[in-house]
């Protein structure tokens, strides 16, 4: 019977050093320092657990004050409790019931630098306010950073744009106030072009970003592309880059002067064989044409003597030469009645053409 006693109580005691109560502390977590913008916001991550184990929020009191006076209140449910510098300036983001002690600040002071720390009270019951357990975690307590300039956006992006192709810039700044995030512009393009992106850099720090994608012009080289980044409270920072354009690469230059050079030499050389079909049968037939005139006019030997006159020499028609030329074959046109001053308006410039005329003219006196 002692035996089965002892072993009840052994239980027992295991069962209570395993309990919540036993196995919980009192702990915060919070971020020690953090940067804030004077005139915009501040939210400082915050956590706790407590020994009591899991309670609804309806039995938790959270309070932040000032490090140096635990009745100094910066934030209280009860709002007449709070300081007057603080008031209506200061919420919890998070719920207590999930250990969340997140504090929002709004419109920075200057002087609201702290260091600030959480207080949990426990309540007896959700109706009964009074408080048997709290706790002031004066070991983790945040401290601010005055920023009294925004900080300014980072831009990256590719140094030279192509015309014509997709060129992209991303717009990145960092903040310390997630409940009301930054709004990123461009002074190029529109908003749908624009992508937004928000993440956490580490606890207590957030990024946004905007990345931009348009497609550059030949008239939008050496020109200025600016992010502008405003935050809460209207304070605002910009960053421009000069975004250089390259003309896109074309052959136009030299593809189009030779495609015309081509063209021009292709149509000459097909007037050409054209007009070579078309003269060739016509010139054989006047060849065989004169042969049979001179033949006609002057006899077999006649000819040959009229294309041996002529074969090597240019003649002037108003020279003695051309007539002493013609004296012996024209002797005949003469006797017929045609006169000298016949040629005369004509201008012979080879032999060809003074046979041919010559030719042309007998043919009316035969």
């Amino acid at each position: 019977m002692d035996k089965e006693r002892k072993m009840m109580i052994f239980c027992l005691l295991v069962a209570a050093l395993s309990s919540p109560v036993f196995t919980e502390e009192w702990k915060a977590d919070v971020v020690k320092f953090l940067d804030a913008l004077v005139s915009s916001c501040v939210v400082v991550p915050c956590s706790f657990t407590h020994p009591r184990g899991p309670l609804p929020t309806s039995r938790l009191r959270g309070i932040w004050h000032r490090s140096t006076n635990h009745k100094e209140y910066i934030y209280n449910e009860d709002n007449t409790l709070i300081v007057d510098s603080f008031r209506g300036r200061t919420k919890l983001l998070g719920a207590l019931g999930q250990n969340n002690c997140t504090l929002e600040i709004i419109d920075i002071k200057d002087h609201d630098n702290g260091p600030f720390c959480f207080r949990i009270e426990l309540a007896k019951t959700s109706t009964d306010t009074s408080t048997t357990d709290k706790f002031s975690f004066v070991e983790q307590c945040v401290e601010f950073r005055m920023l009294t300039d925004p900080p300014k956006p980072i831009l990256n992006h590719a140094n030279t744009a192509i015309q014509d192709h997709p060129y992209t810039v991303t717009c990145s700044v960092t903040h310390t106030c997630p409940s009301h995030v930054p709004k990123l512009t461009w002074n190029k393009g529109t908003a749908d072009m624009a992508t937004e992106i928000r993440r956490e850099v580490q606890r207590g720090l957030w990024e946004v970003q905007s990345i931009l994608t348009f497609i550059p012009e030949e008239k939008d080289d050496h020109t200025d592309v600016t992010c502008t980044a405003a935050f809460h409270g209207k304070p605002e920072s910009s960053e421009t880059m000069t975004l250089y354009v390259k003309r896109a690469e074309n052959y136009n230059h030299i593809i189009i002067p030779t495609a015309v050079g081509i063209g021009t030499a292709v149509l000459f050389g097909v007037f050409c064989i054209l007009m070579v079909k078309k003269y060739k049968k016509r010139i054989a037939e006047l060849q065989n044409q004169e042969g049979r005139l001179v033949e006609k006019c002057f006899g077999s030997d006649s000819r040959a003597s009229i294309l041996n006159s002529f074969s090597f020499m240019r003649i002037n028609p108003k020279s003695s030469l051309f007539m002493h030329s013609l004296s012996k074959h024209t002797e005949k046109l003469l006797s017929n009645g045609l006169f000298i001053s016949f040629w005369a308006p004509i201008k012979f410039y080879n032999h060809i053409e003074l046979f041919f005329n010559l030719i042309h003219t007998r043919i009316w006196i035969c």
